[in-house]
């Protein structure tokens, strides 16, 4: 196999039909590195948003049990991917994650905002570290994949295309970041755990925290109060990602394809699963609260 053979294999698809073949390609040989990395950052970013990361604080479960949520979150999303959303597998892991959102009242703005941080953040990671920018094929078909998703989870207003997810990130960022105290104890839950991961927890966690602050932007770094790196630190890790892209470039492809279920920092089910006991199942919603106005409620 050449380096490009995959990209012109994606490029013989149609991202309107084909998208889960598309992104699966994507995510599994193209860039597995970068889309993990992309999509656990796209998680934590929805922290900032104090409705959401305000939520996950008071049920406990990214704080009292940071690494068990972090291993079905990735093991229910791996299902879906795997073997798509109309799959027996894809639906059984689509009804868990809306078994476990409709047991707390979550917006369909919230929701819909955390679906477009999965569509977009992956598209910007992978255009400024991956060893080649996304083919606009592989755009559409990220979008068209995560609106599927998004239907089966009865997310209303979905947006059509890539740039509508783009826009209503950025607008719902602006206008949503803030810090909440909460939020702020998830978010430092979330950077103790990734020191424990390869390749990381060879190095001291002193070390481990600024460099994952470089990665973050202004608006994300305030938003949690966390301390700006400083310029020449936030230059180094940046630009070592995007050397690492280059090196990348020239490696053979990847020939087999890498799931999420494959990472060496899942830890929590070493005699195996089943995707329909994975994640929560709180008695109903255990964090008091109001109820929301049917037009904005999940359920």
């Amino acid at each position: 196999m050449r380096r490009f053979d995959v990209l012109r294999q994606i490029e013989r698809l149609d991202p309107d039909r084909d998208f889960v073949e598309i992104y699966r390609l994507m995510a599994t040989r193209e860039f597995p590195w970068d889309i993990n990395q992309a999509l656990s950052f796209a998680l934590f970013r929805t922290y900032a948003v104090p409705s959401i990361g305000g939520l996950l604080a008071r049920t406990g479960e990214l704080t009292e049990r940071t690494q068990k949520r972090y291993d079905d979150t990735v093991l229910i999303l791996d299902a879906v991917l795997e073997h798509g959303p109309d799959s027996p597998q894809g639906r059984s892991a689509i009804r868990r994650m809306n078994q476990m959102h409709r047991s707390y009242d979550i917006s369909n703005d919230d929701l819909r905002y955390v679906l477009a941080t999965f569509v977009v953040t992956p598209i910007r990671w992978i255009d400024e570290f991956g060893w080649r920018p996304m083919s606009e094929i592989e755009r559409v078909a990220g979008a068209n994949y995560y609106r599927a998703v998004g239907r089966r989870m009865g997310i209303r207003d979905v947006p059509e295309t890539w740039q509508g997810f783009s826009r209503l990130l950025d607008a719902y960022e602006h206008e949503h970041f803030g810090f909440d105290a909460g939020a702020r104890s998830v978010a430092e839950a979330t950077l103790a755990l990734l020191a424990t991961f390869p390749p990381f927890h060879r190095l001291p966690p002193r070390l481990v925290r600024p460099v994952s602050l470089a990665t973050m932007d202004v608006p994300l770094l305030s938003a949690f109060r966390f301390p700006h790196p400083h310029p020449v630190l936030r230059a180094l890790v940046r630009g070592g990602l995007k050397v690492r892209g280059r090196v990348v470039r020239f490696l053979p492809p990847r020939r087999q394809p890498f799931f999420g279920r494959m990472l060496p920092q899942l830890r929590s089910h070493p005699d195996g699963y089943d995707v329909e006991t994975l994640g929560t199942f709180p008695p109903g919603c255990p964090v008091p609260h109001a109820r929301l106005p049917a037009a904005s409620a999940t359920a």
